[in-house]
């Protein structure tokens, strides 16, 4: 059995080794900076893990397994555009860095080259795989654009926010896993348990990221804290903030976040305190183990979920 980390030298050896042409270069310095950054690598890492849970082969995945996290890595490029974020993983975002057009065009082409790696995974199994892989494309398009419509709607329901996080978020852990399992030629059993492990763990892992944004240490969370909030973000904590808030409670919530006379830091420091009141922080922690225990409940039966099962509570920072 592999350590993480010998999964994780895998796959950045893989991503070091993608060709990009050299020239024009201010199209590829800046996918090369995006990959650059570093990151968990999660989603690769779950089709590795996947793939040999079910028997079969790193080699025969990995290009797949490659072309998932360039494509995740392109969604971050363009949502740092769309949410104005200055930072992404302690440095520049690209468009920061660069400007906004060179940041779109170059996720356009990382989003070209993360075909082109789907495009390398073995015929037999090419188009389950590839087929899957477009529909959550675009699937998380469509979150992406519920997540934007959600910020000119004061009616959003914790279904609606959930089902937004599964879209733009989960289904692609869920995609990583199956695609592992198709490459293995798992039984459709497997590889739906597998994809609905994926689901909930993509559910639990968005929500906390949701709740370190304003709980969180940036240090370690890598990005400023409280950029959901001076979003006016309709994260489950809003949401259920504004559920849960009284009449006073309420109005001074509108407050923070619609006045235009309130600097960031109180805004960031008042709706945190809201928050905190309100027990918004016990109902988040509760909501993330949940979807946490449900994932883990997609594999309990499965032989070989070991690994899964260890990455999950890594991932997660838990003990059990």
């Amino acid at each position: 059995m592999r350590t993480t980390q010998e999964y994780l030298d895998i796959i950045n050896d893989a991503l070091l080794a993608v060709s990009y042409p050299v020239e024009p270069a201010g199209l590829y310095d800046p996918v090369k900076y995006q990959l650059d950054m570093g990151g968990k690598r999660v989603r690769p890492l779950l089709a590795l893990l996947a793939c040999e849970m079910c028997g079969g082969s790193i080699a025969d995945v990995l290009p797949a397994a490659v072309g998932i996290e360039i494509f995740h890595n392109f969604t971050l490029l363009h949502d740092d555009v769309m949410d104005k974020a200055d930072i992404r993983r302690g440095r520049p975002t690209v468009h920061k860095a660069w400007n906004e057009n060179v940041a779109i065009l170059s996720g356009d082409a990382m989003q070209i080259i993360s075909y082109q790696m789907i495009g390398k995974t073995p015929s037999g199994v090419l188009k389950p795989v590839f087929d899957l892989f477009s529909a959550t494309a675009l699937q998380i398009c469509e979150g992406q654009q519920y997540d934007m419509d959600f910020e000119e709607r004061d009616d959003v329901t914790e279904d609606e926010y959930i089902d937004m996080i599964r879209l733009k978020t989960a289904v692609l852990l869920g995609c990583a896993l199956k695609t592992g399992a198709y490459v293995a030629n798992a039984p459709a059993e497997t590889a739906d348990a597998l994809y609905r492990f994926g689901e909930n763990l993509g559910l639990a892992f968005q929500l906390q990221d949701d709740y370190l944004d304003v709980y969180g240490e940036p240090s370690k969370f890598g990005k400023k804290i409280g950029g959901d909030i001076l979003n006016n973000k309709k994260t489950y904590m809003l949401i259920s903030a504004m559920r849960l808030a009284n009449p006073e409670q309420l109005a001074e919530l509108n407050r923070l976040l619609n006045s235009a006379d309130v600097a960031p830091d109180d805004k960031i420091a008042g709706v945190t305190a809201l928050y905190s009141a309100l027990g918004i922080d016990r109902l988040a922690m509760e909501k993330i183990d949940y979807y946490y225990r449900n994932a883990l409940a997609e594999i309990e039966n499965m032989s070989a979920c070991e690994p899964l099962r260890l990455f999950a509570s890594e991932l997660m920072q838990r003990e059990s």
